[in-house]
């Protein structure tokens, strides 16, 4: 097997007695604590960049061979959805703007909103050390705040059933809250579907109508 071709994180990682493959990790000697928690943060670092990398890939791509840069596209492993994410973040976000310090996937959280938004939000992000799923919890507390909304309640005494959060799109006077009115059969399959992620239904439904925005 050949090893993961990559400069940096890859040699790094070989020096502290790791090899990586295409399909897996071994450890050559028996690491300390440190050793480990510091290969963990090289691969972490890694796999954080290899999404930029694909996007910009795609980007450039898209702007230089045109319609004929698709069928390239397709022969990757990704969905057509998620490639169009890739594209879209790294669209919104040239170099100069993208934050060192987070992920892919907190630039991915906040993409819909506008330039001055996804700013402040970046940046409170990157301040106090919030994960993902932390960006994403206190920024649609945010929005529902500003509209004078409640959170729809879970479970038996649910405001509303299949209330979706709003999805962050334009400035927040045009945003408003989408109301689903759902079979309790569908609701069930949607809740199996949000469980899957580890995602309350209601974010979970968000989630996927704007990957599907994305895609049009």
């Amino acid at each position: 097997m050949a090893h993961v071709a990559a400069s940096g994180a890859t040699e790094d990682n070989r020096s502290l007695g790791v090899q990586l493959y295409q399909s897996g990790l071994m450890f050559t000697s028996k690491p300390s604590l440190a050793v480990w928690e510091k290969v963990g943060a090289n691969l972490f670092s890694f796999a954080n960049s290899s999404s930029w990398w694909i996007a910009d890939w795609l980007v450039y791509g898209e702007s230089t061979f045109h319609g004929r840069y698709a069928e390239a596209a397709k022969r990757t492993s990704l969905s057509y959805q998620t490639l169009r994410n890739y594209t879209w973040v790294a669209s919104r976000f040239p170099m100069s703007r993208r934050r060192q310090s987070l992920s892919f996937s907190h630039h991915l959280e906040v993409v819909s909103l506008d330039r001055a938004e996804q700013d402040y939000w970046l940046r409170k992000a990157e301040e106090l050390g919030w994960s993902r799923n932390k960006l994403r919890t206190e920024l649609r507390g945010s929005l529902l705040i500003r509209q004078g909304e409640q959170t729809p309640e879970d479970g038996s005494g649910r405001a509303v059933e299949g209330a979706a959060e709003p999805v962050a799109t334009g400035p927040a006077a045009d945003r408003r809250l989408l109301h689903l009115h759902l079979s309790a059969e569908e609701l069930a399959v949607f809740e199996k579907a949000a469980s899957k992620e580890r995602e309350q239904v209601e974010t979970w439904a968000a989630d996927v109508l704007r990957r599907a925005a994305a895609a049009v």
